[in-house]
């Protein structure tokens, strides 16, 4: 919405404070997160659960199919192809992973 006093739009931000919310909320309980390296593994969590709530998944299931499927490869060596398949937004995820559309 403009604001003819001053000229400037207001940016419409309400998904992306909501998706944030919960993050913000356990902060509170990282203390133990004390290391750069903690703090990455934490963002890398956090990051794949949003993608997968943005892409209509179900953050635990998919997180249980992730680790399911990287432990059949070497660390580091997981072919693209595979990693294509595993991307949240893959039509090749098991339905178990997507949530149940409602009204």
């Amino acid at each position: 919405m403009l604001n003819n006093a001053t000229g400037f739009t207001r940016i419409y931000i309400c998904s992306a404070e909501r998706s944030i919310k919960s993050f913000c909320v356990g902060k509170h309980s990282w203390h133990i997160i004390d290391s750069v390296k903690g703090a990455n593994a934490s963002a890398l969590l956090y990051s794949i659960a949003e993608s997968a709530k943005a892409n209509s998944l179900k953050p635990y299931e998919y997180f249980c199919y992730l680790l399911t499927e990287l432990v059949k490869y070497p660390r580091n060596e997981v072919p693209e192809e595979v990693l294509k398949k595993l991307m949240p937004w893959s039509k090749e995820l098991p339905d178990s992973c997507r949530k149940t559309k409602t009204r």
